[in-house]
């Protein structure tokens, strides 16, 4: 078999090895809850979804796809599909980026590229839209480059950027490899590139523009959600790794102590060696562009870990910024030079280790250098493979969305106002409460965050007048105030903290459902929230111009399959 042929089969095949060695159990029938990852069997398309909500669009547009997605593939193989696909897609695009026609290094970025802690941090945190967009960065590297070089946009360009951009991060993110990588001295070619990056990114742009008096940040969240420390190595140093997370509960025990300081000392050892030939390889423009990429990853994740007051600071001043305090999700950015790079010096080592003892091992010197150094991101984490879970959602959760569909008018009220929980049922890992999502109407829960015993204000107005309705002082008051702020039902989870007894949830209702777990209480005199319309068409406009994008891609697709058939 010839090197071609076998690296299209090893390669793919190593890259589903992988994937499947660290999702292991999340695999399995059920549902991965963890932090932001909150997957329901049927997503509605509710106005948080469509951008006309009271909160952040922070769900725009991954939400309103998952809700159009779903209705075709049931939700929980939907999820199985977005994490397994992310990885493997994700990894074979990195393979492209290794140098051409060797094997081992195609191996080597695969391994490095989904097995990281930019990946089982994410995991994780669920961040699955920054997944599914650090999953198209290799592929737009190539379809950029083509686009410059061409002069004309592949069809496939337009669908990697709208897929990487189902977030305002993931979406920044896309766009600034767009921008840099596709565009040539020529104006016209600046706006196209320009055109389509706003275009992948005008829902959540234009939601965010119409929350403009909410997208001010508290400055303690910058300092929270910075990039941190990994046991004894310092921040910037597991920036290099593509490590530092805010979130100590979703750091690999590996990257706590001695492994973490020997991974990032074999990253850079194999980035010096592989630098010169990856730049030969490249060329200078793109070479150039990647480390402006890097830079500007890198250069913003150690900013937020040097200056987190001053970024608090512009996070209270100007609407947005916040959207990129938590530091170590930009280092996404990084990723598409770091890979080649090392994947450049793996194939130059062992070029090297085979030049220096011919036969002078018991065993081929290739062979090992080249395992050694496929396998050495595993190797020194191997404490993430399966450390996620599938679970079922409990009976309790069916009955009252079957409840709050038989009420009256008015949106869901979440209590308590904690917007994280732990449930038993879910192995006590936290997850952002799945309730409001599986209820299947608008929902208001709480957004204020206690991280570390920092509290992070909210940004829900609704939420805040929840909360100044619930302290009235007795049961009809609650209730009419409830009522009036367009909230119909209640639904409590007695066995979160603070969900059982509580004196002040007790309001004036018809009780429709009582479990164990939950209570749903029906407010009588509701009659739901209703955006502005100039709200609602301006979303419209945004939403026809991401379809527009989207259509341009599958009429591209669809002629280049009709003319690959005719030849």
């Amino acid at each position: 078999m010839d090197l071609g042929r076998r690296r299209g089969l090893v390669v793919p095949l190593w890259s589903v090895l992988l994937a499947v060695l660290l999702l292991g159990p999340a695999l399995a029938p059920g549902y991965v809850l963890t932090y932001d990852m909150v997957w329901v069997p049927d997503l509605a398309l509710r106005s948080d979804a469509l951008g006309t909500g009271s909160g952040l669009p922070r769900a725009v547009p991954s939400d309103a796809v998952v809700a159009v997605l779903d209705e075709v593939v049931p939700g929980m193989v939907l999820q199985k599909l977005v994490l397994l696909g992310s990885l493997v897609v994700g990894g074979l695009g990195a393979a492209r980026l290794a140098p051409r026609g060797s094997l081992l290094g195609a191996l080597a970025a695969v391994t490095l590229w989904q097995w990281n802690p930019l990946v089982v941090e994410r995991l994780g945190l669920g961040h699955w839209p920054v997944l599914l967009g650090y999953a198209a960065l290799p592929w737009l590297v190539g379809a950029a480059r083509r686009w410059r070089e061409e002069g004309r946009m592949p069809g496939v360009l337009a669908l990697l950027v709208v897929v990487g951009s189902l977030s305002a991060s993931a979406g920044l993110a896309t766009a600034a490899v767009l921008l840099v990588l596709a565009t040539r001295r020529e104006p016209v070619q600046v706006a196209r590139v320009a055109a389509v990056a706003l275009l992948a990114n005008a829902p959540w742009l234009v939601a965010g523009l119409l929350h403009a008096g909410a997208a001010l940040g508290d400055p303690a969240g910058a300092a929270v959600f910075a990039l941190a420390d990994e046991g004894a190595l310092p921040g910037p140093l597991a920036a290099l790794g593509l490590g530092g997370a805010w979130n100590a509960e979703v750091l690999p025990a590996s990257r706590a102590g001695a492994a973490a300081w020997v991974s990032t000392g074999v990253l850079v050892l194999l980035a010096a060696v592989g630098w010169r030939g990856w730049w030969r390889r490249v060329g200078t423009r793109e070479a150039g562009g990647l480390l402006v990429l890097w830079l500007l990853g890198w250069g913003t994740a150690v900013a937020t870990w040097l200056a987190p007051g001053a970024l608090g600071w512009l996070a209270a001043t100007v609407p947005g910024v916040g959207v990129v305090r938590d530091g170590a999700r930009v280092l996404v950015l990084c990723a598409p030079l770091l890979v080649p790079v090392v994947a450049q010096g793996v194939v130059e080592v062992r070029a090297w280790v085979v030049r220096a003892w011919p036969g002078r091992l018991p065993l081929a010197p290739g062979l090992v250098v080249g395992a050694l150094l496929t396998t050495w991101p595993v190797t020194l984490m191997p404490d993430v493979a399966g450390d996620l879970r599938a679970v079922s959602y409990p009976s309790s959760y069916e009955q009252a969305r079957a409840a709050v569909a038989a009420a009256g008018p008015g949106d869901v009220l979440v209590l308590p106002l904690s917007p994280f929980r732990a449930p038993a049922w879910n192995g006590g890992r936290t997850v952002l409460d799945p309730l409001g999502r599986y209820l299947g109407r608008d929902h208001v829960a709480g957004d204020e965050l206690v991280v570390s015993g920092v509290a992070v204000a909210g940004e829900d107005p609704r939420a805040r007048r929840a909360a100044q309705a619930l302290s009235a002082a007795d049961t009809a008051s609650r209730s009419e105030a409830l009522a009036a702020s367009g909230i119909g039902v209640v639904v409590r989870d007695r066995t979160a903290p603070g969900g059982r007894d509580d004196a002040s949830v007790e309001l004036a209702g018809r009780e429709l459902l009582r479990t164990q777990d939950l209570v749903v209480t029906e407010v009588a005199g509701a009659g739901g929230r209703r955006a502005p319309a100039s709200w609602v068409v301006a979303m419209v406009v945004a939403w026809a111009a991401w379809l527009a994008l989207l259509a341009a891609a599958a009429g591209r697709a669809w002629q280049r399959v009709r003319t690959s058939r005719y030849r």
